[in-house]
């Protein structure tokens, strides 16, 4: 079962035969699409959320759909991530076109972090993020993470950004602002 969370702006819920239209339009443009293995059609994309909740199923953990609590829209996707071959157990995001630049990739990911080390007890987590996808790499830094190295996967160089360990966040001194 996936669990619902909330955060400030946030609905964190199971995925829906209904996100699959916002999910195609998504996968459908280049340049939207180019860093999560897209662009795919709409049989792919179904596909591609029956593996979010494959995921679940198998680990006990993975990525949420997202909605926005003021309108129900969907927003997204954010979560932890580990499929098999994967260099890393990570927090990944990705927004629809129109709500990007409003912060919720920050939000979600931070919610999506807080997860993983108060529920699941997990003690560090990271971000693979592809090397010319500025957007979440500075997502990924405004949450304290830091470039620990280089991977390739998928056919695509990224780069691994390690976040702050569960007991350096749980510091006061070491708190994000």
């Amino acid at each position: 079962m996936i669990p619902v969370l909330h955060s400030e702006r946030l609905t964190f819920r199971a995925w829906r035969e209904s996100d699959l239209a916002p999910m195609a339009a998504f996968y459908a443009d280049a340049t939207m699409s180019r860093f999560v293995r897209g662009p795919m059609g709409k049989d792919d994309v179904w596909r591609r959320i029956a593996l979010e909740i494959g995921h679940w199923a198998l680990r006990g953990y993975g990525r949420w759909a997202l909605e926005e609590k003021s309108t129900g829209e969907f927003v997204g996707w954010a979560g932890l991530w580990y499929p098999h071959g994967f260099p890393a157990r990570e927090i990944g995001w990705g927004l629809v076109k129109a709500k990007q630049g409003n912060g919720y990739a920050s939000e979600a990911a931070e919610r999506a972090r807080a997860y993983a080390y108060e529920t699941l007890g997990w003690d560090t987590v990271a971000s693979v993020i592809a090397l010319d996808n500025t957007p979440s790499i500075k997502v990924a830094q405004r949450l304290g993470a830091t470039r620990e190295g280089d991977a390739e996967f998928a056919g695509m160089a990224c780069a691994i950004y390690r976040h702050p360990s569960r007991a350096n966040l749980a510091s006061p001194s070491n708190a994000i602002p």
